[in-house]
């Protein structure tokens, strides 16, 4: 969503304190004073809680008052939520008996649980004036009356208008000549003043509506907004955050926002995905969860449509490619609150959703099926029964595991794919429809499908042959015609036709999307790849690798567009990858070459409506047609593909556009796109050409651009438009038609017909998908389409059977020729993708078993890293997954972290730390340094470990005593590794010893090896007090004793691990802290180069 309502008591708040940086220095005298109070600031049935208030706000006590809800609730006065001129003790009583309560306003039911308080303004009714400010494609208009209040009436028809283009400055005179012709002539020149450091601040904070009614102007200058609704651009977040502050967008009143829907909230702002819901009716039962924005709105609608519209539970959307972890987060939330209340009849859950572009469906419903067996008992007892319609990347691997995991569970779960209408599940869910008639997925077919056309030149119809019509069926019945608007319909194209010599740039380093266009183009026989080189900014300029068919090419990269304009004359589009925060800056540079680049299709969501509409005005200057923002792009069968649209190439290949048909579509939504592309297909003879302009309020190009190219190409035969709630752009193509400038049959529908539903504003998937009236409703565009001349079917579910009473009617009138099927085109796959779906297999060069970084989260031994820090493993719970590949007890994992710790560092002169600072002193950088001290580790230094751990468990094994054991290793003439100190002896011993042998001993299950060393040190220390179990021996004991005996290893496998050097590593892990610690050490006190003096070297020249 892009515009949301705001607080009134922000936006009054935003308006005094910013007001005087666009006033020219002009102070006005603004009342900057109010109080919003909330369920968190005050306790009703506490009156202490309310003194607080008053010492913080002093004002309180000193003036008259005015209060009412700020809840985004209309005409508060009449609805008696107004309370004027009393004092604070009043307004204590009057909030009291209000807060929290459940009131009704009109239809709505709700609680007051925010309120505004503010001084009281006496006034006279002369003083008050009606102003209301509005941002529109290509101006922003302030519409001003000269009377306010409740009682001003219809300012539409009798109010003035002030309209400034977009980059118009507003000028003082300017405002008075507009708008204040009936003000008081001694007040228009402050007032004309005040309304121009408004309409500034307006337009740079990113408002997009602001009305005040009344706006008090009184003879001494005090200017008053007494009553404000403000809308702000939410996506402009990250230009003016620093302006707007901790900004509140609240739910429409008799709306509470659930903890769920605050849940998903969050989680959708932290991703770079789009997941939405809204708790319509928590008692319904048809819950829905649809990827995609346009597919969720045709769901509601088509549930709606049917009737059951009071049992829609839920609306909302994931799409974008949602991680496993955030779509199983959604859809346990889904499932949560679906079975929180039962209902005798059942539940029917309904996971829809359009033909992906991108996203892997295998993976989003890896999520689903985990929330699935979370809440398995929970669906079984509330009796949901879960219908699936779902198509795109990887829907086959997709189904065919929900299909398992429905079997595993014994839920019960009807599975459709591509092959079945988009909404064709919801009459079966609904029991409208006998599911006998609809096949469901079956995927042994599906893989002999995929493998056939991938390996050998399947066709979709023979050579030479007609392509089969679809079966005939019933009719629709037309909308009422009755709304009309007024609007020049005019024949210039604003977008470049594509040709098959049409290319293109890309903006941004998207090896995907390019090799799709790429693939998209080898498929449909072009002489050449329609991309010509990307630009990325991030990087020299280079090459980058893709595939021509099975040949690799390569596509160069550069830094700068105007690199890339340059070295390819003959590029034409851009487009734009860039982010929604680099869209602006992108274009324009790219506009800067408007003389070459005549199309640019940006595909970024989220555009400031600012920066959109400056974009629009830019390109239109300079003749330079737009697609998006906010699109997946368009498809021109046999010609040009832009990005990813059209999805995966089985769906190019099912959908037929690797050639040209007679029907030519406009879409709003991008995944939507994909499912017309596959309608078309079923009942006509394809998609000439078909584009996606975006979701968004402004999008770059209207419906009426692309209809007129369509209308004015001969080779297009019939037209489909999808059109959305909000805006008023279909009513421009109504008046094309009347008029006779389109002049070719159109088959339209506007989605968000179950907007009437609702008794209260619901935004839905599209920025730009809201009505702000009745003429911008869903219900009213069909019917002015259908007026007009369109053909308009009863529903969207039946819009592919008025698509096909229309081609049928145009081939039996002969205006369409049905053209031989060509053979499709074989599908040069991916290695990586042909190897997702199970239609290949290759061996291996490497194999690792401890970690796994393929999936959404990293594992350590199979151990999500989220969960490795939620549970405090610690670094020796880490090391123990990565070395040992098990999840060893608490007492072990400490025991390591004890071992890391003593052994981290033994001073500076040890040759370790003495080689590490001995590089870091020569200028070394530390990986340099670090490995200079570790080439040191070996027999001599800190080897003694794995030696003395062989000795001692040897020992143990053989079943050997104490002075056995002493008195073979002297005979052997062989030293007791991990036996011996400088100065350390019994009476006096080492700290590290005696710490590491305690906690064995006192955690440990037992300690054979510990207690035979012990046993050793008792015999050694008879002949030399010094020769007592050193660290290293210690160590290298217990752990011996740990990994024996910890109950995670049985013997060989303890004993392999130590064989394989694990205790040295752990020497080098610890020791690795310390010589790090050098390192930096040495850098932070800028030692320099370091030469061994002369004295400390013994000199023997006559040997």
């Amino acid at each position: 969503m892009s515009a949301k309502a705001i607080r009134e008591y922000h936006g009054k708040k935003l308006v005094s304190k910013w007001l005087s940086s666009y006033s020219n220095s002009v102070k006005y005298d603004l009342e900057d004073r109010a109080l919003l109070i909330t369920p968190s600031s005050i306790r009703p049935e506490d009156p202490t809680s309310f003194d607080a208030l008053t010492s913080e706000n002093p004002w309180l006590l000193e003036t008259k008052l005015v209060v009412k809800p700020d809840q985004l609730i209309k005409r508060r006065g009449k609805a008696g939520l107004l309370a004027i001129n009393k004092t604070w003790p009043e307004v204590v009583e009057w909030i009291k008996e209000r807060m929290n309560k459940e009131c009704k306003v009109e239809v709505v039911t709700g609680i007051l649980d925010h309120f505004i308080v503010e001084p009281f303004v006496p006034h006279a009714q002369s003083d008050e004036y009606y102003i209301c400010l509005q941002s529109f494609r290509e101006n922003d208009e302030v519409l001003f009356y000269h009377e306010g209040g409740v009682d001003v009436g219809d300012v539409d028809a009798k109010g003035v208008r002030l309209s400034l283009a977009l980059g118009e400055a507003p000028t003082k005179q300017g405002v008075i000549n507009a708008l204040l012709q009936l003000v008081p002539e001694k007040r228009r020149d402050y007032l004309a003043g005040f309304i121009v450091a408004l309409i500034r601040l307006f337009r740079d904070l990113n408002f997009v509506y602001m009305e005040v009614n009344p706006l008090v102007m009184t003879d001494d200058g005090r200017i008053t907004p007494l009553d404000m609704a403000a809308k702000i651009d939410e996506t402009a977040n990250f230009l003016n955050h620093t302006q707007w502050g901790a900004l509140e967008f609240p739910a429409p009143f008799g709306r509470a926002e659930f903890p769920e829907e605050s849940f998903i909230k969050k989680l959708d702002q932290g991703s770079g995905s789009s997941l939405k819901l809204t708790i319509l009716n928590q008692f319904g039962r048809v819950w829905t969860m649809v990827a995609g924005g346009g597919a969720s709105v045709v769901y509601a609608d088509t549930i709606s449509d049917l009737g059951f519209g009071h049992e829609l539970a839920n609306y909302g959307e994931y799409s974008g490619a949602p991680s496993l972890q955030e779509t199983y987060d959604y859809a346990r939330t889904i499932f949560s609150l679906m079975c929180r209340h039962k209902d005798p009849r059942g539940k029917v859950l309904i996971i829809g959703g359009g033909i992906a572009n991108f996203t892997d469906v295998a993976a989003t419903f890896t999520g689903i099926q985990k929330a699935m067996r979370q809440y398995r008992d929970e669906l079984l007892e509330n009796k949901v029964e879960i219908w699936v319609r779902r198509a795109g990347p990887n829907y086959q691997e997709g189904l065919k595991n929900m299909r398992n995991t429905a079997d595993e569970l014994g839920l019960p779960v009807h599975l459709y794919g591509p092959e079945t209408h988009i909404t064709a599940v919801v009459p079966l869910a609904l029991g409208l429809r006998d599911a006998h008639d609809y096949p469901e997925f079956d995927s042994a077919a599906e893989s002999r499908a995929i493998l056939a056309s991938s390996s050998s030149n399947a066709k979709e119809g023979t050579e030479g042959e007609s392509a089969p019509a679809p079966a005939v069926v019933a009719d629709a019945a037309a909308a009422p015609a009755t709304t009309t608007i007024t609007q020049v319909a005019s024949g210039k194209h604003a977008v470049a036709d594509l040709t098959p010599e049409s290319r293109a740039m890309v903006y941004g380093l998207q090896s995907v999307a390019v090799q799709g266009m790429l693939d998209f183009d080898f498929m449909c026989k072009r002489s050449r790849p329609s991309v010509a080189c990307m630009v990325f900014p991030f990087s020299g300029n280079h090459y980058t690798k893709m595939y021509w068919g099975t040949e690799e090419t390569l596509i160069p990269v550069y830094t700068t567009v105007a690199e890339a304009v340059a070295k390819h004359s003959d590029v034409t589009m851009m487009i734009n990858f860039a982010s929604f925060r680099s869209v602006y800056e992108t274009v324009q540079e790219a506009l800067k070459f408007s003389h070459q680049l005549k199309t640019i299709a940006i595909i970024a969501e989220g555009v400031p409506e600012s920066q959109t509409r400056q974009i629009i005005k830019d390109a239109a200057d300079k003749g330079v047609g737009l697609i998006g923002p906010a699109t997946v792009g368009g498809i021109k069968p046999g010609c040009f593909r832009i990005g990813n649209t059209g999805g995966m190439l089985d769906n190019i290949i099912m959908s037929k556009l690797y050639r040209p048909g007679s029907v030519a579509y406009v879409s709003k939504s991008g995944g939507m796109s994909n499912e017309l592309n596959n309608i078309i297909a079923r009942n006509s003879d394809g998609v000439y050409e078909g584009v996606a302009i975006g979701g968004d309020r402004y999008p770059g190009s209207l419906f009426l651009d692309h209809m007129l190219r369509y209308n004015d190409n001969p080779e297009i035969k019939m037209m489909v438009l999808l059109g959305e709630v909000g805006g008023i752009d279909e009513y421009a193509v109504c008046e094309a038609i009347k008029s006779g400038r389109i002049t070719k049959p159109l088959v339209g529908w506007v989605m968000g017909t179950c907007a009437s539903i609702f008794p209260y504003e619901v935004q839905f998937g599209h920025a730009g998908a809201m009505a702000r009236g009745d003429l911008e409703t869903a219900a009213a565009k069909n019917t002015a389409l259908a007026a007009a001349g369109a053909h308009v079917p009863r529903s969207f579910d039946a819009i592919g059977e008025k698509i096909y009473e229309v081609y049928a009617g145009l081939v039996e009138r002969g205006v369409i020729v049905p053209k031989p099927e060509p053979p499709a085109p074989k599908i040069p796959m991916d290695y990586n993708w042909a190897k997702r779906l199970g239609l290949i297999r290759k061996p291996a060069n490497f194999i690792s078993s401890i970690s796994d970084d393929r999936g959404d989260e990293l594992t350590y031994a199979g151990m999500p890293i989220s969960e490795c820090i939620q549970e405090d493993i610690g670094v020796g719970g880490v090391l123990s997954l990565l070395w040992f590949r098990r999840r060893l007890p608490p007492y072990a994992t400490k025991f390591i972290e004890m071992v890391l710790m003593v052994s981290a560092d033994h001073g500076p002169a040890v040759s370790g730390a003495h080689n590490t600072i001995v590089a870091a002193r020569a200028g070394k950088d530390l990986v340099s340094s670090l490995c200079s001290g570790l080439l040191t580790v070996g027999p001599r230094f800190g080897g003694a470990l794995d030696d003395a751990a062989s000795l001692f468990m040897a020992a143990v094994d053989e079943g050997l005593d104490a002075n056995a054991f002493v008195k073979s290793m002297r005979t052997k003439n062989q030293l007791i590794m991990g036996i011996g100190h400088k100065i350390r002896t019994l009476t006096n011993p080492d700290m590290r010893v005696k710490l590491v042998k305690e906690y064995a001993q006192k955690h440990f299950p037992c300690t054979p090896v510990l207690d035979f060393a012990l046993a050793v040190e008792q015999v050694t220390t008879k002949k030399k007090a010094t020769l007592i179990l050193n660290v290293d021996g210690c160590i290298a004991a217990c752990f011996v004793d740990l990994l024996r005996n910890c109950g995670a290893f049985d013997l060989a496998e303890a004993n392999e691990l130590l064989a394989n050097g694990c205790l040295n590593g752990l020497f080098v892990a610890g020791r690795t802290l310390g010589f790090i610690g050098h390192f930096i050490d040495q850098r932070r006190l800028k030692q320099g180069l370091y030469r061994h003096p002369w004295d400390d070297i013994s000199y023997q020249t006559a040997l």
